[in-house]
């Protein structure tokens, strides 16, 4: 305990190197044996699929066509960018923003068999494939399509909306397709998960209980099109902050144009076969502001009315259709700004769901759009692009000086802090060998589950504005200092720490085992130095293990992902 009081009072420095002179008492015995040390390779040979391959070619253009819209920039402003980071780093990046955990040691060693200009590419792909980031990228979705409350229990399950909007980005479907069965749902929201969408807006205290059309006028016009439009239910738009129409002829908003998209979702009702439209239903109709009689409102649309398809007679197949054509790059533009947010912590445009219709757009923003278009809507294909282009393999500081301009323009990578839920799965990894995910052991499985939903919920969940820093709290670092989650999995026998000091007395390979474990990184030769003392006796050779790991899992480089 004096030795984690030493590194506590060091940690408030806020480097990691700070801390180390206070670990003289810490000595490593470092214990390892080939399956965890440098000789350790995956049982499965590393070899790409020719998919794979064609995915290197088909992307190499507009790769470089991305790379060349910010290198132009950079050098219009004079701007050095960052140079490239490690490609661990990457991996990391990639692991945290896809997966909501970082890589286990088990997949770094396998990295690092390949050779390094062939990892990224590797990674994400084999990434893509797996569970857990189908499972991540749809809670992150489903946050701005039915946000994070439980809602009305008899009529919607949350849990079976993610594992369906899991199941869809695993498989790779349009995203178009995904939105058009969101908007067009239909029966019941148990075995059709999709309609959870319309049923999470019904109002089980009013009459009647069918689906709220403003809130579904609220989802869809932030979630699909990128505009905040919620203001006009009440007024129109006083202040100029609500551009509608085209950005050729653009005008001010009124709240005729919120209550006609809401009209669109006036039909569906519900039943006991689940959600159903009622082509009878009486006509929406609203008091408008200063008005003092009701006005029947026609479902309409804000921006580009020209891409209706009026051959079409139901509302919402009407509005899904014009919501996800082609021409409607809105839709698009907001779809590439949330996913380049998810892996970069900061979207293109702030915020990530307020797009102003006639721009200004960053020139990489459109050049991804239009791909994302032209591929039919492959979100998988929309990732690569982004995890291989040059800003997401830049390093987050310079050697001179960073400046407004570097982080504006992506000359660096953006500094944000890690997510409860990304901080959970980090430290639960982090104190494993094997790679924690869909083939783990049903109580692998379990217990992750558990500590992890605990230690969200004692941290804070960030809700709905996830990419907005809150800062951290002098609550949520104690929590990580003397937290339950942490100190039961550095002490229990089965993990990595108390299996380290079990095995070999190899000190390098413990020390950059616990390393690669922790920051997904070799230590430098200072810290080999600082942290490889003096051998000790077996007895509290585990103790100080755990206490290493302690160290390094609460030192604000594992925070934070750069």
């Amino acid at each position: 305990m004096n030795e984690r009081k030493t590194i506590l009072n060091c940690l408030k420095n806020g480097t990691l190197f700070c801390f180390a002179s206070g670990l003289v008492g810490l000595s490593v015995i470092i214990l390892m044996d080939g399956r965890l040390g440098g000789n350790f390779r995956s049982s499965q040979s590393v070899q790409f699929s020719r998919d794979e391959s064609q995915s290197s070619n088909q992307l190499a253009g507009i790769v470089s066509e991305l790379n060349t819209c910010f290198t132009r920039q950079w050098d219009e402003e004079g701007i050095k960018p960052a140079e490239l980071a490690d490609d661990l780093l990457i991996a990391r990046r990639l692991a945290t923003g896809l997966t909501g955990s970082i890589p286990s040691l088990e997949e770094i060693r396998e990295l690092q068999s390949l050779p390094t200009e062939q990892r990224t590419l590797f990674w994400v792909n084999r990434l893509l494939q797996d569970k857990r980031t189908s499972d991540f990228l749809a809670e992150r979705f489903a946050r701005t399509l039915v946000g994070v409350e439980n809602g009305p229990f008899l009529i919607y399950r949350r849990r079976r909306f993610v594992s369906w909007l899991a199941e869809e980005i695993h498989s790779n479907q349009p995203y178009d397709s995904v939105v058009g069965k969101l908007i067009t749902a239909t029966g019941l929201w148990t075995d059709r998960p999709q309609v959870n969408f319309l049923t999470r807006t019904i109002n089980e205290d009013m009459e009647p209980r069918k689906p709220d059309p403003i809130q579904l006028a609220g989802r869809t016009s932030r979630t699909f099109l990128g505009m905040r439009i919620d203001c006009l239910q009440c007024h129109d738009d006083f202040l100029g902050n609500v551009s509608l129409g085209s950005s050729e002829v653009p005008r001010e908003g009124t709240q005729a144009d919120f209550h006609a998209l809401a009209a669109f979702f006036h039909q569906p009702e519900n039943s006991l076969s689940g959600i159903k439209d009622n082509p009878a239903a009486a006509a929406y109709r609203v008091t408008l502001l200063g008005q003092t009689e009701h006005n029947n409102i026609a479902p309409a649309v804000p921006i580009l009315p020209e891409l209706l398809d009026d051959s079409i007679a139901n509302p919402r197949e009407k509005l899904a259709a014009w919501v996800t054509h082609p021409k409607n790059r809105p839709f698009a533009r907001v779809t590439v700004n949330r996913t380049w947010a998810i892996m970069f912590g900061k979207p293109l445009i702030t915020p990530v769901d307020d797009i102003p219709i006639g721009g200004p757009f960053p020139e990489a923003m459109e050049l991804l759009v239009d791909d994302f278009i032209g591929s039919g809507y492959d979100l998988h294909r929309l990732i690569r692009i982004i995890a291989l282009s040059r800003p997401f393999s830049l390093n987050c500081t310079t050697d001179e000086p960073t400046t407004s301009g570097h982080i504006d323009r992506w000359a660096v990578f953006p500094l944000t802090r890690l997510r409860p839920e990304q901080m959970a799965g980090a430290m639960l990894q982090a104190t494993r060998i094997n790679t924690i995910d869909s083939t783990s052991h049903i109580l692998t499985k379990l217990t992750k589950f558990g500590q992890q939903n605990d230690f969200v919920q004692r941290y804070g969940d960030s809700g709905e504005n996830e990419f907005q820093d809150r800062g951290e709290t002098v609550t949520q670092r104690l929590l990580l200092f003397n937290g339950d989650m942490l100190s039961e999995n550095l002490s229990n026998g089965l993990n990595v720490p108390a299996r380290l000091n079990r095995l070999t007395d190899n000190q390098d390979s413990t020390i950059e085992t616990v390393f690669l474990s922790t920051l997904t990184r070799l230590p430098t030769d200072e810290e080999r130095a600082r942290f490889c003392i003096n051998p000790v006796d077996s007895e509290t050779a585990g103790e100080r293990i755990a206490d290493l790991y302690w160290a390094l899992i609460n030192c604000a480089e594992f925070r934070w992902n750069h």
